[in-house]
This record gives C-alpha cells, sequence and structure tokens, in this order.
C-alpha cells in the first residue's frame, strides 16, 4: 500500500527511523487496529495511533463522559460532558489525522460479541477497566489467533504486555487467572490514581502496537513490563505459558 505525497510528508519522521521506514509506515496504513476502553489508557493510546497512521481503527466503549474523567483522558474536555466518549473520541481522531478510518462501537464487550466485534483486526489493544471485559476480550483474541496488547493502572503503578499463544508467549489468562480482589485492586475512585500515569502505560500501549505492526525492534510479547510511578521505576519479567491455561492451554 503506497503512500500519497502528503503522507510522504505527515509520517516523514517516521519513514527516516531506520527500524520503521517507508515499509513499516504502509504496514501501519494497511493495518486494522481494536482498541478497547476510550478512558485513561484508552484515550493517549487512541491519539497516538491516529497520529501515527494506522489506517483502520475500531474504538469500543459503552461509556459517557463524566466531569471526574477529565483529570486524565486527555480526549477530552468539558464540551464532552455527558456525551458518548467513543463518538467524541472519533471526532477528535479525525480532526487529528483525517487519512484514517475510524468506527466507534457504543457498546460494552462480553463473552457473547466480543468475537464478532473485534472480527477482521490485525491487533488488539486492551484497556478497560473491568476483569470480565478482559477475559472476553482475551477468549475472542485467542480464538481468532489476533494479538492482544493489554495495559492496567491502579494507584502509581502500570504495567503492559503484548499477550499471543499463536506465537508461543501466552494469553492474559495464564498470568490473570482469576480476578484480584477488591483489597488488592481497589477501583479507581475509591483508592485514586496519578493522572499522568495512564499517559505513560497508554502511550507504551501506542508505542508497543507500532512496533509489532511496523515489525520493528523487540516488542512485550512473553515479557510483562511494570511501571512504579512512584519511584519512577519501570521492570521487565519473562512470562511463560501455562499448559492448563483454560484458554491457551494444550487440553483446549
Amino acid at each position: 500500500m503506497g503512500l500519497s505525497e502528503a503522507e510522504l510528508d505527515r509520517y516523514a519522521r517516521h519513514i527516516v527511523l531506520r527500524d520503521l521506514g517507508g515499509p513499516g509506515q504502509a504496514r501501519l496504513k494497511a493495518a486494522s487496529v481494536a482498541v478497547v476502553g476510550a478512558g485513561g489508557l484508552g484515550a493517549p493510546a487512541l491519539l497516538y495511533l491516529a497520529a501515527a497512521g494506522v489506517g483502520r481503527i475500531t474504538l469500543i466503549d459503552d461509556d459517557t463522559v463524566a466531569l471526574s474523567n477529565l483529570q486524565r483522558q486527555v480526549l477530552f474536555d468539558m464540551a464532552a460532558l455527558g456525551r458518548s466518549k467513543v463518538h467524541v473520541a472519533a471526532a477528535r481522531l479525525r480532526a487529528l489525522n483525517p487519512e484514517i478510518a475510524l468506527r466507534p462501537i457504543a457498546a460494552r464487550i462480553d463473552a457473547k460479541n466480543a468475537a464478532a466485534l473485534l472480527a477482521g483486526q490485525d491487533l488488539v489493544l486492551d484497556g478497560s477497566d473491568s476483569f470480565a471485559t478482559r477475559w472476553a476480550v482475551n477468549a475472542a483474541c485467542v480464538g481468532m489467533a489476533v494479538p492482544l496488547l493489554s495495559g492496567a493502572v491502579g494507584q502509581w503503578d502500570g504495567q503492559v504486555s503484548l499477550f499471543a499463544p499463536h506465537l508461543g508467549v501466552p494469553c492474559y489468562a495464564c498470568i490473570f487467572s482469576q480476578a484480584p480482589s477488591v483489597e488488592q485492586v481497589p477501583a479507581c475512585a475509591e483508592a485514586g490514581i496519578l493522572g499522568a500515569l495512564p499517559g505513560i502505560i497508554g502511550a507504551l500501549m501506542a508505542a508497543e502496537a507500532v512496533k509489532y505492526i511496523a515489525a520493528a525492534g523487540q516488542t512485550l510479547a512473553g515479557r510483562l513490563l511494570i511501571y512504579d510511578g512512584l519511584l519512577a521505576e519501570p521492570q521487565v519479567f519473562t512470562i511463560n505459558r501455562k499448559d492448563d491455561c483454560p484458554i491457551c492451554g494444550e487440553s483446549c
């Protein structure tokens, strides 16, 4: 897929990158990516995916914009209060990059609709705030052999990994097989969250998405990056598939 003169100018800083270049930018233009959740993580990830020239982006979220979102969800402003997040986000992204195709879906993903909503994607990013949603997205991605880039944040900490058992690395359920207790992972409304933290992790998700699509560098497939915002310390751990995983194990 070729690039127009305007696209060559728009993406010039990508094209001169040795590990990305014109071929990598063409792969970004040809890619279809779904982002589950247009909130704290989805907002910065969507901005950078759109700016990077990902050709087709599907946004999935059933929520509306609330005043308490504006502390960290950088796609929205006061004029968006009460409106659908995905439709506000799509309008903002079209203004940023009219060259890409955007499909907003105001729905909540669950085990019944996940496969249908995510069909035809080259990559899925999950920044949702529900473990039930995360498991449904993971199961659908495993079933369709679509890589899943998952991010999560809480208080001062965040994490990112690329799950893809068809590539020989774990799926989400290999690592997170059951929901943590409320004491282990309290809701943001109760425990709080640093406003900039989803920006850090969401930008990392976008960077990993670009690397994966453009076949540049080493991705986080088979590795879990954990960022401690209070200490400003990142750590990366090797993670392995589980033979008895109920989603991607050998018996499935």
